[in-house]
């Protein structure tokens, strides 16, 4: 299945997970999204359409209390996203302190933070300290690799968590705000969104490309270095 299909039902199955749970929804995959990169900006884009009522049938329901589409609706789906993101950050912080850097430099990259984005995390902590965190928070991409390493620094659990929460805030607050003021245009905004998924798409396949090919010169050079004779 081409790259581009695949984030197209990524984007589908996002997009249904946020219109069937509303809330609940937003706050899971935000607490995903602080360890692993899960779209948060579609996520919370989404949510903040929802909230301005852009889509029949989907509300905003918290236990069991609809919160009418409007102010008070935008303001629930992104402190769902802000709740979300600093609980999970947390769970990355503590995966950081018990895990420890052994931990990570073996397993690491099935959580996205290998030997290099470590390093990088410690460059990173020893020129802006703590806030480092708050940085991360509002930076693309950057902002699901912070957690981790703040574990790993051994970053005291209070301040990371307010530093979290203080970024998280305007980065979610401020996609929700993107979506409630599409509101009812977000349709057309979804479908120039799937120009994105193309985009990315490929930019994936050139990055697999990449990546194998510079597999195959590391491994020639490594049986070079095993076997100088040959």
């Amino acid at each position: 299945m081409p790259a581009a299909s695949i984030l197209s039902s990524i984007t589908d199955a996002l997009t249904s997970l946020i219109g069937d749970h509303g809330l609940y929804a937003v706050f899971l995959l935000m607490v995903v999204d602080a360890i692993l990169p899960v779209a948060s900006e579609l996520i919370m884009v989404y949510a903040g359409a929802v909230a301005a009522g852009a889509f029949a049938g989907q509300n905003v329901v918290l236990f069991g209390h609809q919160i009418d589409s409007g102010f008070w609706a935008f303001v629930a789906m992104s402190m769902a996203g802000v709740l979300g993101n600093t609980a999970g950050s947390n769970l990355g912080w503590a995966i950081g302190v018990y895990g420890g850097r052994p931990f990570l430099e073996s397993k690491g990259r099935w959580l996205h933070v290998g030997p290099e984005k470590l390093e990088r995390a410690d460059h990173w902590f020893e020129r802006f300290g703590d806030a480092t965190v708050f940085l991360g928070r509002v930076t693309p991409i950057v902002r699901s690799f912070v957690s981790i390493p703040a574990g790993v620094v051994r970053m005291d659990l209070v301040r990371f968590t307010v530093l979290t929460f203080l970024g998280c805030v305007p980065w979610c607050f401020g996609l929700a705000a993107v979506g409630y003021g599409l509101g009812r245009s977000y349709e057309s905004f979804s479908h120039a969104w799937r120009y994105v998924d193309y985009a990315v798409g490929a930019v994936i396949v050139a990055g697999l490309v990449y990546l194998y090919f510079r597999y195959r010169r590391s491994s020639r050079l490594a049986r070079r270095a095993a076997d100088p004779a040959g």
